[in-house]
Formats: structure tokens, sequence, C-alpha cells
């Protein structure tokens, strides 16, 4: 492979070492650092690859992995190409020259907005690439930022934000009325600011009016999400409004009308908004200013009541705008030390926000199952020793005082149940001693505690904890990065974190616990589905058909045994988010990788584009809910998706069966398009009476009638 800058890039230094990059054609901006810049300039002479890498290495410190990563990123942006001069100018020319009739000068900017990147260079925060940005690994996402200089000023915050958290973030931004953008820039998720409509809120309304002060910006909000729907099926992240830091008429501000209160009730206006659009979420601005500080982050005790920028904004200002105040200006100190001389403070502090919920919405690194350790842990102390978890007595402490600290993880670790996050136990313990001890009293908080029931299993015994984990991810089927694991003993986190690398682990600091526990992005949903909340039960029930399966005298008598029910029906609204999330979680038997959004899933079904099925099934062990899913548009079976927890059970025949004489056309086709783990499904249309044609595309046929 021969790899090479691209003859459209443009390199200039803008001090610091930095240099800005200019695509000629696609007019991409990018700041990079000195480091990244070598490497640029090393491929101005086209490289021969693998050849070249040992002269490459000696400008970085990435690694061997780190550089291929770098490359790709690189070969992706436009930076570097592995086409000739002559083939590059090509492409464009293809790209570029068939105007028919149109502007070329208007072709040229569509083909600019389909490759758009970053902010609007006037708010453009030049944080400078470097070689770990784009070196490493892990999953590509492409967001859509519709905002002023509120949320734009973040775009390089978010993509640091997200290469910290180990996956590559493009950013490609545009005004909040641009929603067409959607329809031309390819992208996985929609961010959405503080629309223009917020200025509305603050303003005085006639005596005679009735209408709400924030219902024009609830009638944009709803407008801007209608349109982005019209051209997307993304999940859509929309922002509420600060909470005002100062207000024009003080403690006077009373009532539900006050300045401070309308722009809370807007935010609660807006969370019942997107309650009825499937895949659309509020991100709580309001609450992740003020625990940073809002008066280091709100610009309205400075310059305005509702801009609602940053204080850090007005020590970035060029200085020609000085001309609107004859050059005069008092010293900047003060409110440079009010952020931290951090001029970037809110961008940094919003875009963690920002990419928190990303995270969650596309259940990137989500954690499946906490396993927790037990002495010190959930209780303090070595049980065997203290003969019960707590001492507690109401009558001479609060249970909002010392024991408050445990009490307070178990009541998270209840919280992440009820989200659907499975809890197991990790513990070097004498079993019976655990369950005889573990007990509480009448008078303790019960609702609050853990009990030995809300533990889906445990390893107490006196065996190495790392193979104790190795056990419960065997038994349970799941990842290795989908476990996270508490333990107060370093020796033990220290041993983990070495031999099981692959697992989070958490313990250090007891005091920073519960917080983490319930505001960790990778541990929730954007919402809880009775699948979700039943799941310790229904995890329990496939433990319990895993041991009788092993103790059956064969398959066939196990599953005749196990009076297994299927119920198959046409796709309802109320179960969208819970396809969805079975879209998404399932690899093994999914035949085509795809993720059908709830938003998706209902446009396609309320156009008659489509016909969706679900798949229930219960058994002797307990209801399995919703297991199963498939979506048929026109005459293709474009999705079909089973949860692990029913496979080998042939529910799948069943599923597909009732698709084929549900939908009753002469001819059916499918596809199964391979992942990195969907084995398990891959002969299911062989084993159905579909045919593979030359193409890959499976078909199927009703058998001709043999009457007449």
């Amino acid at each position: 492979m021969i790899l090479r800058r691209s003859r459209f890039l443009h390199q200039i230094p803008v001090g610091d070492g930095r240099v800005l990059l200019v695509h000629a054609v696609s007019q991409q901006r990018r700041v990079v650092d000195a480091g990244l810049a070598a490497i640029i300039n090393f491929f101005a002479t086209p490289r021969a690859l693998p050849e070249a890498f040992a002269e490459l290495a000696k400008l970085t410190p990435a690694s061997a992995e780190g550089l291929v990563n770098l490359l790709s990123a690189m070969t992706d942006q436009g930076i570097l190409t592995q086409q000739t001069e002559g083939e590059e100018l090509a492409e464009a020319t293809a790209a570029l020259s068939p105007t028919h009739g149109r502007d070329p000068g208007a072709l040229l900017d569509t083909y600019r907005r389909e490759r758009i990147s970053a902010g609007e260079t006037y708010w453009a925060a030049s944080a400078a690439l470097g070689v770990d940005d784009l070196a490493g690994s892990g999953r590509k996402i492409t967001a859509l930022v519709l905002g002023d200089c509120d949320l734009q000023m973040e775009a390089d915050f978010l993509r640091q934000e997200a290469a910290r958290r180990g996956f590559s973030l493009e950013v490609a931004a545009t005004f909040p009325d641009d929603i067409r953008l959607a329809a031309e820039r390819p992208h996985d998720v929609i961010l959405v600011g503080a629309l223009r409509a917020r200025h509305a809120i603050a303003s005085d309304l006639s005596p005679a009016s009735d209408a709400p002060p924030y219902g024009g910006y609830i009638a944009e909000a709803q407008k801007v999400i209608e349109g982005l729907r019209l051209f997307s099926a993304a999940p859509i992240l929309i922002d509420n409004l600060p909470e005002p830091t100062v207000q024009p008429l003080g403690m006077a501000e009373r009532g539900l009308n006050g300045h401070r209160n309308r722009f809370r009730l807007a935010a609660v206006a807006l969370a019942d908004l997107v309650e009825r659009f499937p895949d659309v979420h509020v991100v709580d601005i309001a609450a992740a200013l003020g625990a940073t500080g809002s008066a280091r982050l709100l610009d309205d005790a400075q310059v305005g009541f509702t801009h609602f920028g940053s204080p850090g904004w007005m020590l970035q200002r060029p200085a020609s705008e000085k001309a609107a105040v004859h050059d005069i200006f008092p010293d900047t100190a003060p409110l440079s030390d009010l952020v931290d001389s951090d001029p970037y403070l809110r961008e940094r502090a919003m875009a963690k926000t920002h990419v928190d919920a990303l995270v969650t919405v596309l259940g990137i690194d989500a954690k499946k199952c906490v396993i927790v350790d037990l002495d010190g842990t959930l209780w303090p102390g070595v049980l065997a020793e203290t003969g019960a978890p707590f001492a507690f007595d109401p009558a001479t402490s609060s249970p909002f005082s010392y024991v408050g600290l445990y009490f307070g993880l178990h009541e998270a670790l209840l919280a992440l149940k009820r989200r659907g996050v499975v809890l197991a136990c990790v513990s070097k313990n004498d079993e019976a001693t655990v369950r005889e001890l573990w007990r509480y009293d009448d008078h303790y908080p019960r609702e609050r505690l853990l009990t030995p029931d809300d533990f889906v299993t445990w390893r107490v015994n006196w065996n190495d904890k790392v193979e104790n984990i190795r056990s419960i991810a065997d038994e349970l089927g799941f990842a290795p990065e989908s476990f996270l694991f508490i333990d107060d003993h370093p020796v033990e986190r220290g041993r983990v974190r070495q031999r099981l690398p692959e697992v989070e682990v958490w313990g250090d600091n007891p005091f920073e616990l519960r917080a983490r526990l319930l505001n960790d992005p990778r541990l929730q949903t954007p919402r809880v589905s009775g699948e979700a909340a039943g799941r310790t039960e229904l995890v329990k029930a496939q433990l319990g058909r895993q041991q009788f399966r092993g103790e059956a005298t064969s398959e066939a008598d196990y599953l005749a045994s196990l009076n297994l029910q299927c119920h198959i029906e046409p796709l309802s609204d109320g179960d969208l988010g819970r396809v969805e999330e079975l879209f998404r979680r399932t690899t093994q038997f999914n035949t085509t990788g795809r993720v059908f959004l709830a938003a998706e899933l209902a446009r396609l079904l309320k156009t008659n584009q489509a016909r969706a099925f679900s798949l229930r099934v219960s058994d002797r062990f307990g209801d399995h809910g919703l297991v199963g899913a498939a979506v048929v548009e026109a005459d293709e079976i474009t999705g079909f998706a089973i949860s692990c927890r029913v496979l080998g059970m042939g529910v799948e025949h069943r599923l597909l069966g009732a698709v084929v004489e549900a939908v009753g056309v002469q001819r059916l086709v499918a596809r199964v398009i391979e992942t990195p783990r969907n084995g398990p499904v891959r002969n299911l249309y062989r084993d159905n009476g579909f045919t593979q044609g030359g193409d890959g595309v499976w078909a199927y046929a009703p058998p001709q009638s043999l009457a007449g």
C-alpha cells in the first residue's frame, strides 16, 4: 500500500508549533500540533507500507496498533490518501463536474456539507489534534450538532472527551434551523443546543395573555424534532435551558411567572414534549451547570439575561471588537480568575455532559453486571467477626451518619438493578456463615438494603477472585468488558486489573462509589423497560434452565419438559423501545447486525413501508418476555434477532415460520450479513426452506399446490 499527503491539503503555521490544515475542496479545517504535523509531512513523499513503519515509528511513541489507527483516521479524514495525484483529482472532478445545469458553486456547497466537520469557524475553539487523538482504537461515531455558540464551541472538546473514553467522535455542526443537514451528512446521533426562542421566555407578557411564557420555545423544539425526523432516525439529544444566576427584579420575581421559574417550567415542558417521540432525550444542562458552578459557566451576570453563554468567551474575543468600546476595556484578570484561568471551562464541562448522554443512548461500553465484594465493601469489617452486617440502632445513630455510607451504596446498587444491571458477588468467606449472618432486624430501612436474593449468582468461597470472576462470566455468558468489579482491598483490585484487564475495577475511594454508580453513563439506559426492570429474575430463571438442562437425560427430553410457549404478533407501539434494545444488544443471533431504532420502526410502520413482528416466550421456569423480533420491508426480511437467552430452544424457527405465513408474498428474500459474533444465525434460512442464490440472497417461494 502507498500512502501520501493529499494534493488538496494546505498547511498554515498559526503559532506555538500548531498548524492549520485546510482541505481545498471539502474546506475541512483542523488544527494539529507539531508532532502530528511532522507525521503528515513525512507523507509529502509517497510512502510504501508496511516498509515505512520503522522510519515512521521514529516520529512518534505510538504503538504499532496506534500507528495503524492513526493512518486509518487520517485517511478517513482526507489528510492522507492511497490515490495518486491524478486519481485524487479525477475523483473530485467526477464528484463536482456533472452540474447538469446547476450552479457549480451550489454543487460544491453540497459536496462540502456531505463532508462537514467541526463547528462554524467563527466559533471554533481550536484545540490542536495530536497523535493520541487519532491513534486510539474503538468505535467511530459521527455526531450532527445543531446549535449556536453555546454548543458549537464544544466541537473540539467533544472530540477530545470521546478520545479519552476510547472512541472516535467526528462532529459536524450547523445552525439550529439547518435541519436539512441531517439528510446530507451521514451521522449516528444528533445534538441540539439552546434554541433561539429562549429569548422570548424572558419577555413581558400581555396581562390579557393566557399563553405560558415558554410556549414559543416548546413550539420551536417540536418543530425542530419533527423536522429532523423527516430526514433521520438517529437518536436525538436536546439540551434543556440553564437556570439563570441573576434575575431582573431579584426577590420580587415571584410565582410561576418569575424569571427563573419560567426557565424551570420550560425544562419541565420540554421533558414532557420529548415523551411523544421515540428515541429523543433531554440532556439536563441545568443540572450539569449547577453541579460544576453556574456562576463560573454562565454569562447572564455579565452581558444579558438570556444569552446563557460562557463568561470565558469574553477572554477569547478578537481585538477588532474593542472598536465598539473605543478600544477601552477593564482588566480581564478578575474574569480570568472566575473561570480558573481556563477560558474553555464551560466547554470542557459541557462536553463531558454531552458525551455522557451519547454513551448512554448508543450503549457504548455498557456494563451488564456489577460484581461486589462483601466484607469491607457492602458492610464494615469481617462478617464472621462482627456477627452482623451492621449494628444499627436508630435510638443512638442516624441512617445518614456513618452507617449511611454503606446504606447509600446498597441503595445505589438496588437502583442499578431496577435499570436492568444484574448484580453478583465474590467474597473470600465461608458461604454458610454469610447466609446465616446476612440479615436485618425490623428496625432497619430494609427497602434500602441488599439481600442475597438481589444477586443473580455469587461465589462465596476461598478461591482466587480472578477465577471466580471468570466463572461468573462463563455462567452468565457476558463478555469480560461488560463487568464492573468493586472491592475495598487494593491487592485484590490490582490482581483483577492485571489478570482481567477488560474488567472495570472500582473501590479505591468508598466516598465516591455511590455517585459513580448512579452517574456513570455506562450503567444507564435511556428508558427503563419492563424487560430491563425484571432482568434479575430473567437471568435467575435462565441459570435454573441451565442447571435443569445439565440434569436432563437428553436435549430432546429437556426441550419437551420445558412446556415452551411462544406468542407471535405484529409489533405494537408499546414495544418499540424494547425491540430497539433487542437489536442493539443482540450480537449472536442477529442476521444483519442492523440496529432498528424505535423512531425508525415507528416511521416505517406508520407509512406502511414495513411489517414487524415480536416474539414472546415463556416456559416452566418463568416468562422470558419479548425475546425476538423480525422486520420485513417490501419483500425482504431486513432484520431478524433472537435474544441469546432462548437460543437452542428452536423458537427462531417458529418466528420465521410465522413471518413467512403472515407476509404471504410469492417470493420472500433475506440476507445474512456476517459479523464477528453472529455465527449461530448463519444457517437460519437454510434450515427453513430458503434457497441461497449466487448473489448471497436467500429466497423463499411457497411450495406449489399439488391440488388440481
